[in-house]
């Protein structure tokens, strides 16, 4: 009986461990950003509820999946291991595959941000990747990889917290009534089990960074007039 209710009780603090992970509340910044979703309004015609749910879906699965969900994974997994140079190499590839300054600036100042977040909770996890930089999912990586969630469940939390910030973002670009924006985060969420899926089963060849219209219109929300978001 003890070894059950403790079994539980482990489950259940990474349950609660990855739910504070994907919180919007977290002290990261993710809100400021739009991941492109803010030129995608002003010039690829996402202007309802239907195209910005479709936008953010192709996203998930063409963008998030394939690069940082695929990264996270094989992240935990050399944390678990650790191999810090195996950690070093993915954060690499990261930076390397962010192809414009503000897309790069989100993930480097969101890393940094949950780096400093878990300094203050838990310093000695915060002191074993000290000086790596790490960029946010490689960062989110370090924070859950010493909680009991299996890698799966730590990916799903990532990808939840990404398609709610994401919602909320359409609300607030095209714009939306909150209602709408839940029923765009039932679509996302309803996919998450596939991307997540996906993203475990690809190893270094399969892993990729090719989304070019997100970059062209990226860049085009540099100089984007009248912005909300930072990226």
């Amino acid at each position: 009986m003890g070894t059950a209710t403790d079994a539980a009780a482990q489950s259940t603090a990474g349950l609660l461990s990855l739910i504070w992970l994907a919180s919007p509340a977290l002290p990261v910044g993710g809100f400021s950003y739009s991941e492109g979703l803010e030129a995608a309004v002003e010039w690829a015609g996402v202007d309802q509820e239907a195209r910005a749910a479709d936008w953010l879906l192709d996203q998930l699965h063409l963008g998030l999946a394939r690069g940082d969900l695929a990264v996270l994974a094989a992240s935990v997994e050399a944390l678990r291991a650790d191999r810090l140079d195996r950690v070093d190499e993915l954060n690499r590839w990261v930076l390397h595959t962010r192809e414009t300054s503000e897309l790069r600036l989100q993930s480097v100042q969101m890393g940094r941000s949950l780096i400093d977040w878990l300094r203050n909770l838990h310093p000695e996890q915060a002191e074993r990747v000290q000086g790596l930089g790490l960029t946010y999912p490689v960062a989110f990586a370090a924070a859950a990889a010493s909680t009991s969630a299996s890698t799966a469940d730590i990916c799903a939390a990532y990808a939840f917290g990404w398609c709610e910030n994401m919602s909320q973002t359409a609300i607030k670009a095209v714009p939306l009534g909150q209602s709408a924006g839940q029923r765009i985060l039932a679509r996302l969420a309803a996919e998450i089990p596939a991307a997540v899926a996906g993203a475990m089963a690809l190893d270094d060849a399969g892993r990729q960074a090719f989304t070019p219209r997100l970059a062209v219109l990226s860049a085009r929300h540099e100089t984007q007039y009248s912005r909300l978001f930072r990226s």
